[in-house]
């Protein structure tokens, strides 16, 4: 019996950032995936969690919480793919801890990802951004953050880790506003900003006040912003401005939606893929290819660029009345039968 804790503790805390290099952004996301795990199983099996045992992980256990997580928590399939690659990971890592495991580990590397559909992407419209936009009442103070988290998700197309993990020194407002952007895969960054983003963002340092925290954004207790803290916000200003814009009511909107919006706001102006791409930080072309499916200009193009084939002309004759009530008749069960 070997105890969950230590070696979890070693995973996240040594084995991911310093022999895989994995960036703070992979850390964070999986040790949510196993606070989700251990949660759910410290309720399943009656035990508190830090008393849990590896061997208490075993395939039935994993099949329970992926289907949890999609049932209750109503999780996408692919944050459901993204929790069991976590698992995966974790299992990976004490096959050469723990070689009593290598049963317990084929047997969950055996759980199969689940195939997704590839739909078309809810992104808003320019009007509906600024409906958005204009919900966080600058009076307040946050009000000023809320307005300045938003704009500048859109404006930068930041992943909501990127956004809620960005420090006063990656930001410069003078003399060209950037900020400068660790992102997935530490693949880095510098984006330019609009004058209304950095005016935004100007607005919430002037009442931002000293924190002990590096991060720009932070919450009412002057801890730095996290992802949890920054879906509810942008929860709640989207339910005041689907009242006003109820286009909304009909869309899905979650902090990524943000990042999608700005990818076809991007596509829309440029009609060039790569540039999306390169704003996004994206590590190839084809994970960009998803906004020229949404994007109707894209088609509308190809389809006058074809010619469509000739129809022949003709004059339609509606049937005699009298013949079509004939022929109904004739045809019916009641006379087939004689």
């Amino acid at each position: 019996m070997s105890a969950l804790a230590s070696h979890l503790e070693t995973f996240l805390r040594e084995y991911l950032p310093r022999d895989r290099r994995a960036s703070a952004h992979t850390c964070d996301a999986f040790a949510y995936a196993f606070q989700l795990l251990v949660c759910f199983a410290a309720r399943r099996l009656h035990r508190q969690p830090s008393t849990l045992l590896i061997e208490h992980l075993d395939a039935p256990l994993i099949l329970a919480f992926l289907e949890y997580i999609e049932s209750e928590r109503h999780n996408l399939p692919q944050t459901r793919n993204a929790r069991l690659v976590a698992i995966k990971a974790f299992f990976r890592f004490l096959e050469y801890r723990l070689p009593s495991c290598l049963d317990q580990s084929r047997r969950i590397h055996a759980i199969p990802v689940k195939k997704t559909d590839e739909t078309v992407i809810d992104y808003l419209t320019h009007d509906e951004m600024q409906t958005l936009l204009d919900v966080p009442d600058p009076r307040t103070t946050a009000g000023l953050r809320d307005r300045a988290m938003i704009h500048l998700a859109f404006a930068a197309g930041l992943r909501v880790s990127e956004l809620v993990g960005l420090r006063q020194d990656q930001l410069t407002l003078h003399p060209q506003p950037t900020i400068h952007v660790l992102g997935k895969g530490r693949r880095e960054r510098v984006l330019p900003l609009w004058k209304e983003t950095a005016s935004a963002i100007r607005g919430w340092m002037a009442v931002r006040g000293h924190c002990d925290v590096p991060e720009i954004f932070v919450n009412s207790r002057g801890e730095a912003m996290t992802r949890a803290g920054f879906e509810y916000i942008l929860a709640k200003h989207v339910k005041i401005a689907a009242k006003r814009m109820p286009s909304l009511t009909n869309k899905r909107i979650s902090p990524h939606s943000l990042r999608h919006s700005c990818a076809m706001s991007t596509l829309m102006a440029t009609h060039d893929i790569r540039k999306v791409s390169l704003w996004l930080g994206h590590a190839s072309l084809k994970s960009t290819e998803i906004y020229l499916r949404a994007d109707p200009t894209e088609k509308l193009e190809a389809l006058m660029a074809v010619t469509p084939p000739a129809l022949r002309r003709g004059r339609f004759r509606a049937p005699d009345k009298l013949l079509a009530m004939l022929n109904s008749g004739r045809q019916s069960p009641r006379y087939a039968k004689r």
